[in-house]
């Protein structure tokens, strides 16, 4: 009897996510309004009502509850010209194990002259064996002002875990008027465990945070003041454009953030001293 063999038949691919939010806000008669909206599941904006004195506020919300090797979200925000928002995000953003491909996550972020934006997602928890690639672009026109904050934590840490396989490339290009301003990026690699655990690199940090604020010479040298008065790690990476980090157990690098915020916003933006009301429900 003759045999036959059989070919292997291709493994199935697996579905994958591509969520997409653009939002446009412009300066009306009666303050900012919504200029632009587009969002695609996974990914969702709602509108919290912000407080009288604060802000309009939108909230970036995954429906799908995490992202997997292969997901994407893509996030497009632009201010005109006088407008001002706030954006964050209702819960951690968890990024599961990867099989092969990188989860990727983008956003562009476009203030016009005058504009103030607030980029305050809270935390992405980066599981064992989760392959991240992110980017950050930023368009600044002049006298446009921008308050980021972004914290990543490495592994579940409730449970124990670490990340100590994947790989992660986190990347910053602000842009000034037209002109590069400041770039950074973060690399740990195919084998994160090892500059996680390393003395001089992540001596094994938890969790680690950047606190951003873009504006004038002035309210950025007020704002390393005030952070320096607090205890922070504060530098004038360039004119105008404080930078600070924060390294350590992930409760105490969430709680600092959470403090640093207020005080850096009332101080420099003339805003209430106090956090979006999302990161407390």
């Amino acid at each position: 009897m003759k045999l036959t063999r059989m070919s292997a038949s291709p493994l199935p691919r697996h579905q994958r996510a591509h969520g997409r939010a653009e939002l446009a806000f412009a300066h009306g008669p009666r303050g900012t309004v919504l200029r632009h909206l587009f969002h695609a599941a996974p990914l969702r904006v709602l509108f919290p009502t912000p407080e009288p004195d604060d802000l309009p506020m939108a909230a970036l919300v995954n429906v799908g509850g995490g992202l997997a090797g292969g997901d994407s979200l893509e996030t497009m925000i632009s201010i005109e010209e006088g407008a001002g928002a706030s954006l964050t995000t209702p819960a951690a953003e968890k990024i599961y194990r990867s099989l092969d491909a990188p989860t990727r996550l983008d956003t562009s972020l476009t203030l016009a002259e005058g504009a103030t934006l607030e980029w305050l997602p809270q935390e992405t928890i980066l599981f064992d064996g989760a392959r991240l690639e992110r980017r950050m672009q930023v368009h600044l026109a002049p006298g446009a002002r921008l308050l980021a904050a972004e914290m990543l934590v490495f592994g579940r840490v409730a449970r124990g875990e670490r990340l100590r396989q994947g790989a992660l490339f986190d990347s910053w290009r602000l842009w000034r008027d037209g002109r590069l301003h400041w770039a950074d990026a973060t690399c740990l690699g195919v084998a994160p465990a090892v500059r996680l655990e390393a003395s001089f690199g992540f001596g094994g940090a938890e969790a680690a945070a950047l606190l951003l604020l873009a504006g004038s010479e002035a309210e950025a040298a007020i704002g390393r003041e005030v952070l320096r008065e607090a205890g922070h790690a504060a530098t004038l990476a360039r004119p105008g454009l404080l930078v600070a980090r924060f390294l350590g157990r992930a409760r105490d690098v969430r709680e600092a953030l959470a403090a640093a915020i207020p005080s850096l916003r009332a101080a420099t933006l003339g805003l209430p001293p106090r956090l979006p009301r999302l990161w407390a429900s």
